[in-house]
């Protein structure tokens, strides 16, 4: 079974492809849409500042209208910082999403793991040009891999060629669709997500093409653990969560269970969403170890905006390596003109605006946190719904603003 991907936008395509991406589909109701409503805070924010966020808080209750049960934002630039939400957090109790709730940030992981390896690098821990077998010796063999050939650079970029564990039949049949009921409190080691990738081919010979394959960031943890002594979450922790003060930003390892503030997560596990008789599901607990180093962190959309602003405006990283982890590969597959670097990605909007960050996507929840090269202006967006179309909508509504014949930019994106 192949991975789907969804049509309308990076973000769209790689939240789909993020770690349960075969869990997506279509957009459609599923189930009756609560009525959008605005938080005050984003009410208030509109009124101090004119309305300059009207086209966003319309993309957030389309999003809404459109079935997903309920959509977080904020945003900051030079005027301050923007709260907005619609829908609801809780299907069952109707509790509205919260500034401050936290939620699953799937791929968005890769950013933070990406920067633990180039902070290595800088410290001449490891260097990017290291092989993959010089760190995991006979971790990547088999079928036509090579860690010999592959170097540390083309795991962060995805133009390794290493098969995507997420593709595998054996284990989609336990992770995406009805299976996942019987196996979310499955653990999960990084060794086996390897394994079971390297019982398949390449998908190409490693700096030929690009790829996105979750099994790179994979490996990329494996690295840090290695390279430090600790694993991998320990040193995001250490090096990138507690020096910034990333209250509500966490590594969960094998914890089922969602930090307070948080909601609830939602998904169709596959199912057709147009059909009536498809059931939305209830996936808040799950055992993240099926993500690890690829997507198993935890967030909010405060801590997402401090973290790339952080990132992008050198507090992480010293030049060098901020030169290497902008300089990208493009990415034409997903969208043409973006281009992805080492855990981040560049795209230009409709506008003409330049933005950078990254996407993700995990059962029941899919998230973008997004800046301009200088982190003026930051976005983060959060739904926890997984079975309709992307959020590339809101990151053009709010870095570009009103669409074409003063539709709301959500309004005219691609359709799904």
């Amino acid at each position: 079974m192949s991975v789907p991907t969804v049509r309308g936008g990076l973000v769209a395509a790689l939240a789909a492809a993020a770690v349960t991406a075969a869990a997506l589909t279509a957009p459609a109701a599923a189930a009756p849409a609560p009525a959008p409503a605005a938080t005050a805070a984003a009410a208030e924010a509109d009124g101090r500042t004119g309305g300059r966020h009207d086209a966003t808080r319309r993309s957030v209750e389309e999003l809404v209208r459109a079935g997903v049960p309920g959509v977080l934002a904020q945003a900051r630039d030079r005027h301050g910082t923007w709260s907005g939400a619609a829908g609801v957090a809780d299907r069952v109790t109707g509790r509205k999403r919260l500034p401050n709730d936290r939620f699953r940030i799937g791929s968005i992981t890769k950013t933070f793991v990406a920067a633990v390896v180039l902070q290595l690098d800088a410290e001449g821990r490891l260097d990017l040009d290291d092989s993959v077998e010089e760190w995991l010796p006979g971790v990547v063999r088999g079928n036509g891999h090579d860690g010999r050939e592959v170097t540390l650079r083309q795991l962060l970029n995805h133009t390794s060629g290493i098969y995507d564990v997420t593709s595998a039949p054996s284990f989609q049949d336990r992770i995406f669709g009805p299976g996942f009921l019987d196996h979310r409190h499955d653990t999960w080691t990084p060794e086996q997500l390897a394994a079971i990738a390297m019982e398949h081919e390449p998908s190409f010979a490693p700096g030929t093409s690009w790829e996105y394959s979750n099994t790179n960031y994979v490996l990329a943890g494996m690295v840090i653990e290695k390279a430090t002594g600790r694993p991998y979450g320990e040193a995001v922790e250490r090096r990138i969560v507690e020096p910034l003060g990333l209250g509500a930003t966490s590594v969960p390892g094998t914890d089922p269970r969602m930090p307070r503030p948080s909601g609830r997560a939602y998904s169709t596990l596959g199912g057709d969403p147009s059909d009536p008789a498809t059931r939305v599901h209830d996936v808040t607990e799950l055992n993240p170890s099926l993500a690890g180093a690829a997507g198993e962190m935890i967030s909010s959309t405060a801590d997402l905006q401090r973290f790339l602003r952080a990132l992008l405006t050198g507090r992480l990283l010293p030049r060098e390596q901020m030169r290497e982890m902008t300089t990208t590969v493009p990415i034409d597959s997903v969208e043409p003109g973006a281009g992805y670097g080492l855990g981040l990605i560049s795209r230009k909007l409709g506008c003409g605006t330049e933005v950078w960050g990254h996407t993700g996507g995990i059962h029941g929840s899919r998230s973008a946190v997004v800046a301009t090269r200088s982190a003026g202006h930051t976005l983060a967006v959060n739904a926890n719904g997984d079975w309709t179309g992307g959020l590339d909508g809101t990151v053009e509504a709010e870095f570009c603003g009103e669409g074409p014949d003063g539709a709301p930019a959500a309004a005219v994106s691609p359709a799904p």
